[in-house]
């Protein structure tokens, strides 16, 4: 399928200067049947170049007509071109292998068969030029048809908004990279939150960006100009924890040579970040429940109380009402911060952030590497990112970080191959991986279609990957009848071949 293109017309009058153009090339060059050619062009222009390029190959090609206000009009090209492929096709979908040309034609019309052979119509998008030959196109995105309706629902969605007196879109939300539901719900309840001046609780595994949902909080509240302090409450020695967070007086302990403020006097006025609070011992969770409740803290050492400001957003890894029940966290202070509650999904439940993710956060390592001597911006292969997609990534996002951080270093060419993301991936136990497909619980946001999805897509990567592309090698290594109903698997379950 292609679009007959200026070049195109020209290059039986003018071979020297423009060489055969896109479509003849792709003819040439290429094992096509036939060829099925889309023409905004008047009847005169078109048909002594159809007769050259039927003089020129066997294929069998047919002209198909098509008029357009414009050469930018999407509306009447998609038309258009799915009136083409449908023409095409007929009742040999799924039984045939499709191929879209984005080189002739306009910017539009290539944008058209990226969208059509990424969603309704699966099919190889291939460009072609006089220096590089006729090769398939690296479309640097994931397209999907469960997306594509969003783009319908946009005005939709902004009158819902401006009825249901939502929260504005702000800025201060921009790094938690997002395109699922899930996520985008809880960015906007951590908006809605995030103006009023109520404790915070985030729930959430190891990696899953706690920290970063706690510094967009407070940039997107009134207390955004004044200091946001960190704590990590796991890593503080048991006797020193008090000492950290109130201060203490010059001579409370052994060690104690000067007064020193605690992590709340220096957050006075902004916002106190406790991340892993369930690793706090008894006696500072008492004073931590009296410092929130009493608005002030006493430092070690000392009888006076000072008054503090302070807003709390607190995270952990752990389930609080587990450690409640088993007496390890008091539940008064729980109920005290638990106001506002927002749970961050484990990276397995965002479906369809994962390929935005990839490509954000590669995008943050070529940046981190860039300065290095030698260094090439890096891009990965089909097949490795079909292996970063299958990955179920129990330590979350940032555990996707740092392997593409690995894969990067270790690869010497510009293009990051499969071989470089396995050797860059963390060996993941069988049995727990075993236990994450078998055994989890009925219930409580299971979703039966996306977890056959994530097991299609683990070992379609897989095939598709060990194959080297070759689609009948592939459905073979599945155990799939054919070719056919290979490439309708991929297309089904958005892995690249």
């Amino acid at each position: 399928m292609a679009w007959i293109g200026k070049t195109d017309l020209r290059a039986p009058a003018e071979g020297e200067l423009v060489g055969l153009g896109p479509i003849a090339q792709a003819i040439e060059q290429r094992p096509f049947d036939e060829a099925f050619l889309l023409s905004d062009y008047e009847y005169e222009l078109v048909q002594p170049y159809l007769r050259w390029l039927r003089g020129r190959s066997s294929v069998r090609i047919e002209a198909l007509a098509e008029k357009l206000s414009g050469p930018t009009q999407f509306g009447e090209i998609y038309e258009a071109a799915v009136r083409g492929i449908e023409h095409a096709l007929g009742e040999r979908r799924g039984k045939t292998e499709l191929a879209m040309h984005l080189s002739p034609g306009t910017p539009a019309m290539a944008a058209v068969w990226i969208i059509l052979g990424k969603t309704r119509f699966p099919a190889e998008l291939i460009e072609s030029s006089r220096e590089h030959g006729v090769r398939t196109a690296s479309v640097p995105f994931d397209l999907s048809a469960e997306f594509l309706p969003d783009l319908l629902r946009a005005p939709d969605e902004r009158l819902r908004k401006i009825s249901g007196a939502e929260p504005p879109e702000t800025p201060e939300f921009v790094d938690v990279i997002h395109k699922s539901r899930v996520m985008a719900r809880l960015v906007e309840r951590a908006r809605r939150v995030a103006i009023r001046n109520v404790p915070v609780l985030i729930e959430g595994e190891s990696g899953t960006g706690k920290e970063m949902l706690a510094r967009a909080i407070h940039r997107a509240s009134p207390r955004r100009d004044r200091t946001f302090i960190a704590v990590n409450c796991g890593a503080i020695p048991a006797d020193l924890v008090e000492s950290e967070l109130f201060g203490h007086e010059k001579g409370a302990f052994t060690g104690a040579v000067q007064q020193r403020k605690g992590h709340f006097e220096a957050a006075d006025g902004g916002t106190l970040f406790l991340d892993e609070l369930g690793e706090l011992p008894g006696p500072a969770q008492v004073k931590l429940l009296r410092a929130i409740q009493e608005g002030e803290v006493v430092r070690l050492g000392s009888s006076k109380s000072t008054k503090v400001d302070v807003r709390i957003v607190a995270a952990t890894n752990r389930t609080l009402t587990e450690e409640i029940a088993s007496g390890r966290f008091r539940e008064d202070l729980f109920y005290r911060l638990a106001v506002a509650v927002l749970q961050i999904p484990p990276l397995r439940e965002r479906s369809g952030d994962l390929g935005v993710l990839i490509d954000h956060l590669l995008g943050q390592v070529n940046l981190e590497l860039g300065a290095e001597p030698g260094f090439k911006e890096k891009k990965l292969s089909a097949g490795a990112r079909n292996l970063l997609l299958s990955h179920p990534w129990p330590g979350n996002v940032r555990e996707l970080l740092n392997t593409l951080r690995r894969a990067a270093i270790w690869s010497d060419a510009a293009v990051i191959s499969s071989e470089d993301v396995r050797e860059a991936l963390l060996p993941v136990s069988p049995s727990a991986s075993k236990q994450e497909v078998l055994g989890r619980p009925l219930g409580g946001g299971l979703n039966l279609p996306d977890l056959l999805k994530e097991v299609a897509r683990h070992y379609l990567g897989r095939a598709i990957d060990e194959a080297h592309g070759n689609k009948t090698k592939a459905a073979e290594l599945v155990g799939l009848p054919s070719y056919q109903t290979l490439s309708n698997w991929l297309a089904k379950y958005e892995v690249q071949s």
